[in-house]
């Protein structure tokens, strides 16, 4: 027992410089933890959002200056990935990493808590599948992840207006 205290001891050491405390929930919250930075990996894994007017329309009321900080600190933590625009170079899309994707689990447990002991305009029925069926759920959100499908997974969400727009024959252009 002493052994593991000492090992957790000098891994708070070695990450003071980084972090405030070596401890992993710590660390996870420093990384991503504040409300936009949360709604934001949502909505890149769940609504199938990837350009920055995506998430200024998301209904979330998050303002810009906060929006384009939260994507440059999830760019600097590996989570978010910045690549142009295959129709226009000049535009960019946002896209999970690796790193980003593994939060599947967290966002979907987040997701079922939050519905299940708040008053929330999820319905029961959804959140009691996505309960039921977690493992496939899971593979489902990362294979739609490799496959680099925005279609949003849950659609009582909403998804981009843009693609709204696309499917229906009205362009923003």
């Amino acid at each position: 027992m002493q052994v593991l205290f000492a090992s957790l001891a000098s891994v708070a050491k070695n990450t003071a410089a980084r972090h405030r405390s070596g401890c992993p929930v710590n660390i996870s919250l420093e990384v991503f933890g504040d409300r936009w930075s949360l709604l934001i990996v949502r909505d890149l894994m769940i609504r199938g959002f990837t350009a920055f007017q995506d998430f200024v329309e998301s209904g979330e009321g998050i303002a810009t200056n906060i929006l384009a900080d939260r994507l440059r600190r999830l760019r600097k933590s590996g989570i978010v990935l910045a690549e142009p625009d295959a129709r226009d170079r000049r535009r960019i899309n946002y896209r999970l990493t690796e790193k980003g994707i593994d939060l599947a689990p967290v966002m979907l447990d987040l997701l079922i808590w939050g519905a299940q002991h708040e008053a929330t305009g999820a319905p029961p029925a959804v959140i009691a599948e996505l309960a039921k069926n977690r493992r496939a759920v899971l593979q489902q959100t990362r294979r739609r992840w490799v496959e680099r499908d925005t279609t949003p997974i849950l659609p009582w969400l909403g998804g981009p207006r843009r693609l709204e727009q696309e499917k229906s024959g009205r362009s923003e252009r």
